[in-house]
């Protein structure tokens, strides 16, 4: 059966920020039933996205969709954590903390490494359980489920990564195939590493959700993210019911606010 479209925004204020915390959160059996709800975050986020390369100022908003990711990053290569703060500059760096031991982007069915798409070079189920919000690529975690992300402002080229810290406005992210509710979810953190609050994702049950967060008039943005993806590492069956409960989840876009310098956005610049 098609699940309807789930919808829920909360408004409340963050811990010691003075801002508010507004939360869009959808589910459904394909892109079109989380469509709405994305594109209500890029304009909470506001402005335009700001691609690839140097710090565009205070508006506008970054997003990853995998797509672009070359084959040599590719599955069954690994992504290295700093793709994204180097190789494609818009601020946004990977942590791996254990057992997570790297990361993984999918292979393509057209012009890519001939490993198969979602992940088949990983479990041959997988084509049939995943699908991407935009297509092709897929991204997951390795050998864990629990990973986090932080911020850099962006530069221009890949001669050097990022290295001066930012926060973000707000962040959202697209999960295929959530099943057990309450086990996906983000939970975003302050400049001083205070939890500004911890969300689930809604069931999808073969399709795809969308959680985002956004906080709006705020003098703090979020610092970190922790991405938590069902209740294990991928690579088994996904089999939700009795009597493994295993949900086995992956991510397609990442939506954020432009990184911005935690010193500019506390107001020391």
């Amino acid at each position: 059966m098609i699940r309807k479209l789930l919808c829920c925004v909360l408004a409340m204020t963050a811990l010691g920020v003075h801002a508010q915390l507004t939360v869009r959160s959808a589910s459904g059996a394909n892109p079109a039933a989380i469509q709405a709800t994305v594109d209500q975050f890029r304009a909470d986020l506001g402005g335009a996205n700001n691609g690839v390369g140097v710090f565009s100022g205070v508006g506008g908003r970054r997003e990853v969709n995998w797509d672009a990711v070359p084959n040599g990053f590719s599955a069954p290569n690994t992504l290295p954590a700093g793709f994204f703060n180097q190789n494609s500059q818009r601020g946004l760096f990977f942590v791996a903390s254990p057992p997570v031991n790297g990361f993984m982007v999918s292979d393509t069915s057209t012009s890519g490494n001939g490993v198969g798409v979602e992940f088949t070079n990983l479990n041959a189920t997988y084509a049939a359980q995943f699908q991407p919000f935009s297509a092709q690529k897929l991204f997951t975690p390795l050998s864990g489920n629990v990973f986090d992300i932080i911020f850099f402002v962006p530069l221009t080229g890949s001669a050097v990564a990022g290295n001066v810290p930012a926060t973000v406005s707000g962040f959202g992210l697209v999960f295929a195939d959530v099943d057990i509710a309450g086990t996906t979810a983000l939970q975003a953190f302050d400049a001083n590493d205070v939890s500004i609050g911890a969300f689930a994702a809604s069931p999808s049950a073969g399709g795809l959700s969308f959680l985002g967060i956004h906080l709006n008039g705020g003098d703090q943005g979020i610092a970190r993210v922790r991405v938590s993806l069902g209740n294990a590492a991928i690579g088994p069956d996904d089999s939700p019911g009795s009597p493994n409960f295993r949900d086995i989840v992956v991510t397609d876009d990442f939506i954020y606010g432009e990184p911005v310098p935690i010193l500019l956005k506390d107001g020391f610049e």
